[in-house]
């Protein structure tokens, strides 16, 4: 079932990570002080991924060194083993990933974000603050919308530039697999 992004209000403080990526390195939010971040939680198995993944692998590298770019993949992999590191890493292969991809097991960093989709996007400014939570364009598993990254890219660039955000229109995908009993209330 598709599940839309929690529309977390903008300005909110970015909450604190430290996890474990796919690379066997650890990343911390405090690794990207003075930098805008975009946090995206990801999994390997969800259509709507796989429907955007290519487009990311680009926006990453076309802002790097002004936008940061983290992904979480926050599922249950016992019982969703499709999102366990081994397939985190052939994703990351397959759709070009070239920014560190985190583990959030416990799914603490899922809850304190309020994620509550994949893919669900949240982009900060140089102080961490939020702004800007929603889409990454207007491609679904079952439209022939092209992956531009419109919707996220437009968000990125107002917020280099200093002005605000149009247009916070909310992520759509895979509910995020909680663990029983971790589920948000």
């Amino acid at each position: 079932m598709a599940v839309n992004s929690s529309m977390v209000p903008l300005g909110s403080a970015a909450p604190d990570f430290d996890l474990p990526a796919i690379s066997g390195d650890r990343v911390a939010l405090s690794d990207h002080k003075g930098s805008p971040v975009l946090v995206v939680f990801l999994s390997n198995h969800c259509p709507y991924v796989r429907r955007v993944e290519d487009g990311l692998g680009p926006y990453a590298t076309d802002y790097a060194g002004r936008v940061a770019t983290v992904a979480i993949s926050s599922n249950d992999v016992a019982n969703y083993p499709d999102d366990d590191t081994e397939h985190l890493i052939e994703q990351a292969a397959r759709a070009g990933f070239t920014f560190p991809y985190l583990i959030d097991e416990s799914q603490d960093v899922a809850r304190a974000y309020h994620a509550a989709c994949t893919p669900d996007f949240f982009l900060y400014d140089a102080d961490h603050r939020l702004a800007y939570r929603g889409e990454f364009d207007g491609a679904r598993p079952r439209n022939d919308v092209p992956v531009t990254g419109a919707s996220l890219r437009a968000a990125t660039e107002a917020m280099l530039a200093g002005q605000a955000v149009p247009g916070q229109n909310p992520s759509l995908g895979c509910g995020i697999k909680w663990k029983p009993g971790n589920e948000p209330s």
